[in-house]
């Protein structure tokens, strides 16, 4: 099958089986074959096939399965919202995915001693509690709990963040996010965690808290995401300092 041409034989293996995922030929859970077919496939040595397959399980579309084979996979969306304040839907927009947010509760809480220390106010003192499950196309991503405190933003309730972008609304309401404060760990999901997200118990998720400040260094948001660890993953860029 392959034509001699200046293309590398792995290169040109590689994007042939990449064509073949992205048309559907080869879907999503699907193995590819065997890498003995491939050979007869391409008219290629084994090496030249595991080079493109590498490639293509280094870029997220291939994944090795132990005693079942190569199987194609969705790559992972690289989230870049570690290092840029940007809202969930402008992000996955750029990136080509369709957004979508289903708001499961938005209503008045009140501050326990975590949610009242982080946004400086008094325990028990009454928040908005928002919390949204965000979609790219059909697939749940994250699950979002959002604390805001309600002395500086009345009237919240009416917003349908549906379709309103968060920190859209807190720049117009004149508290715009200037500065986030995140912190990462990796967790097992739980029960209700793994069944909004369409995962496993017990799989692996990013659970981050990013602290929101607005003028003045005032903390106005409270977030707590947790992220499908089997289709995200997520960039951090980092500064030499110079002195």
């Amino acid at each position: 099958m392959y034509k001699s041409n200046k293309t590398p034989r792995h290169l040109f293996i590689q994007q042939d089986l990449l064509n073949r995922i992205q048309s559907g030929e080869y879907s999503e859970g699907q193995l590819i074959p065997k890498e003995n077919e491939l050979t007869e496939i391409y008219q290629v040595s084994r090496p030249t096939i595991r080079q493109a397959i590498q490639s293509l399980v280094n870029q997220g579309y291939l994944e090795r399965r132990k005693k079942r084979g190569t199987v194609v996979c969705q790559p992972k969306i690289k989230q870049e919202f570690t290092h840029v304040i940007e809202s969930y839907d402008s992000e996955m927009n750029r990136k080509g995915l369709i957004p979508r947010t289903h708001v499961l509760t938005f209503k008045i809480d009140r501050a326990n001693s975590e949610i009242a220390t982080n946004l400086n106010i008094a325990q028990n003192d009454e928040i908005y509690k928002l919390v949204r499950l965000r979609y790219a196309g059909n697939k749940p991503i994250v699950l979002v709990t959002t604390y805001l405190p309600l002395t500086h933003l009345p009237n919240l309730l009416n917003i349908d963040f549906t379709s309103e972008r968060l920190y859209e609304v807190l720049k117009k309401m004149q508290f715009p996010i200037l500065q986030i404060r995140r912190k990462l760990d990796v967790l097992k999901a739980d029960e209700t965690t793994a069944h909004l997200l369409d995962i496993d118990e017990n799989d692996p998720i990013f659970y981050f808290h990013s602290l929101g400040f607005t003028k003045n260094r005032l903390p106005i948001e409270y977030s707590i995401s947790k992220y499908r660890g089997d289709i995200n993953s997520f960039v951090f860029e980092l500064n030499n300092k110079v002195e």
